[in-house]
Parts: C-alpha cells; structure tokens; sequence
C-alpha cells in the first residue's frame, strides 16, 4: 500500500514515490474525476467533447484481423499494420463509439492527444493532487487494442477513465533481452521490443525467455491509475470493446532543459565506434563522473573546491552547459 501523504503533492510523491524508480499501482486515484464517476464511456465523452478545440487528429485504423495488435506488418520493419486516417476529433470519437464491440469492423485508436491542443481546459476534470500543476493531461481512446512494448523518457502516470488496461511491465537492464528494434523507424516514436509480443518461445529471440520471468503484470480498473518510472518498458493492452485512459509525462528530476536521451544519442556518435579498450576506460570516466557507483567524485576535498562539480543549483547546470556549448562549436 502507498502512503496516503506521499499523494499529497507533487513534492511528497517526488520524495516518496518517484526516488525509489518501481512501478506502482495506485488503485481508485482517479475515481473521484467526473469521467470515471460517471460510470458510462459515452457520458464521458460527452464530457470531453465540450472541450473540443475542432482540431484534425490521426486515427489508426486496423483490419478486424489483425485483433487490435498494432504492429510492424513484416520482419524487415518496412510498413505497418494498420493504416492512419486523418479526421476531426469529434468526428473520429463518434466513429469509435458507433463501431465498438463490432467484430467484423476495423478497430480504431487514437492516442497521446494532448489537451491544449484538442481539449483546451479539459484538465479541470482530471485533477490529481501529485502532479505538477503545469503538467497537462494527454487522451488515448479506442477499441480492443494492444500496443508494442516500449518505453518512454519521461515519468508517466495513466489513469483508466473506461474499459481495462493490462500493462506488462519489465525493468530497463532487460533492454539486451528485448530484442529493440531501430530507433528511427517506428510506430509512434519509441522503440519497441520486437520480441515481447509473443505468447511463446521464439527461435530468433532467445535471451527473451530470460526477460519474460521478469515481466510484472499489472490489471486495471476505471479509476485506477499506475505509476511508470522513466525506461521502464511496458506492453499495453486495452482489453474492453471501448477504452479510455488518460496520462501525465513529467520528468520529477530535471535540473534544467537538457534531456538524458539527448545526451545519450550524442554518446552513441562520440564513442560507439571506437575500439573496444577504448570504449571500456570511456566507461570508466562516465562510471566515475556521471553514475557514480562510489559517490560523489571530488569527495575527499572540501565542498568549497568542487567548482563545476558542486551542486547543479548552485549555478553549475549553467556553467557546464555553457562548456558543452562551446565544445559543440568547436571553440
């Protein structure tokens, strides 16, 4: 069970919740929103439609046989399952609606609909107390659906308003199990593990069966909500005729602008190719500067010495970034 007090705001869940870098099922935090209360998806979406903004969204759309499974259509990862069909928001929200539980019709999914963009004010009906107030609500709404593993690079909270959500979870050091596909060729944005989809052993996967004991399932309900840590991989699967969930992307330990993932892509271009001996004292030096298994570097000195390896906030972010900048210009 999570402390009640670590819900309270954003500081108490960052401190309680967030430090700690697991999963965690948060069961009835949304039940209180008026979309979940409700306790019927056609009253919520005409809650949400009064906030329609009148923008054109992308509907993905898929063959009945396909079940919902959206996926690469081959293994050389040159097209997709399912096409896009580009709509107005009500109008691609009524053609979800009208077409659920129909199992000779193509399912549809929207997602990742942000509410200043569609839903302007709509975040009044999805209040939670632990996110950060200036962090707003993204909508994802269709039928039977499953979506690819993956991860994201931000820390997310969903929330279900209507149907069911199985998330399948699995830690970021099973990344050389999952079998991840290219980073620039993608369904949505993220890459997916081309090995977690399958029920059963796979030949061409085979340190996958390693990474499927591991897998954390978690079953939720309207108005229950899961908190996900940043690159912590899941698979998600909306497992009722109409779904609708609602989540929140922060970053609860930014210090500053700069995003780890970009500083990772700069890595690959820097090092990845280098020999081997070389790569590994590289290692060395981020073990030693960056990740810090043995603490803070310059420990042995006084504070006072540390210079642009002090605190980020004592003005540090600045001056290292300042330095990076400079490198990047080659000066």
């Amino acid at each position: 069970m999570t402390d009640p007090a670590a819900l309270r705001d954003p500081d108490a869940f960052r401190t309680s919740v967030m430090a700690r870098y697991e999963p965690v099922v948060l069961r009835g935090a949304a039940r209180h929103w008026p979309l979940v209360s409700c306790g019927d998806v056609s009253l919520a979406a005409e809650q949400i439609m009064a906030f329609d903004s009148g923008r054109e969204t992308d509907l993905f759309v898929g063959k009945p046989e396909i079940g919902g499974s959206y996926r690469h259509a081959d293994e050389r990862l040159r097209a997709f399952n399912f096409t896009h069909r580009t709509l107005p928001f009500r109008e691609a929200l009524q053609q979800i609606l009208e077409t659920a539980g129909q199992p000779d019709h193509d399912t549809m999914y929207m997602g990742s609909l942000t509410s200043e963009t569609y839903l302007p004010g709509v975040e009044r009906l999805t209040p939670v107390a632990f996110v950060p107030s200036a962090v707003r609500p993204r909508f994802w709404i269709g039928h039977v659906s499953s979506v690819p593993c993956h991860y994201d690079t931000m820390d997310n909270l969903a929330c279900v308003v209507a149907g069911r959500r199985r998330f399948t979870l699995y830690p970021p050091d099973a990344i050389g199990d999952l079998y991840v596909g290219p980073i620039d060729r993608t369904m949505a944005g993220q890459p997916i593990s081309l090995a977690a989809s399958g029920s059963s052993p796979d030949a061409r996967y085979p340190r996958f069966e390693r990474a499927r004991g591991r897998a954390l399932v978690a079953e939720l309900e309207p108005g229950d909500a899961i908190y996900l840590p940043k690159l912590w991989w899941h698979q998600v699967e909306a497992t009722s005729d109409i779904n609708m969930l609602v989540n929140f992307w922060w970053d609860g330990f930014a210090a500053g602008p700069d995003k780890p993932y970009t500083t990772m892509l700069l890595a690959m271009i820097a090092i990845a190719e280098r020999p081997a001996a070389e790569r590994a004292a590289w290692r060395a030096w981020f073990d030693h500067y960056v990740f810090r298994p043995d603490g803070h570097p310059l420990q042995f000195l006084d504070a006072e010495v540390h210079g642009v390896l002090g605190p980020l906030r004592a003005g540090n972010y600045g001056r290292i970034r300042a330095m990076v900048l400079r490198l990047l210009r080659g000066e």
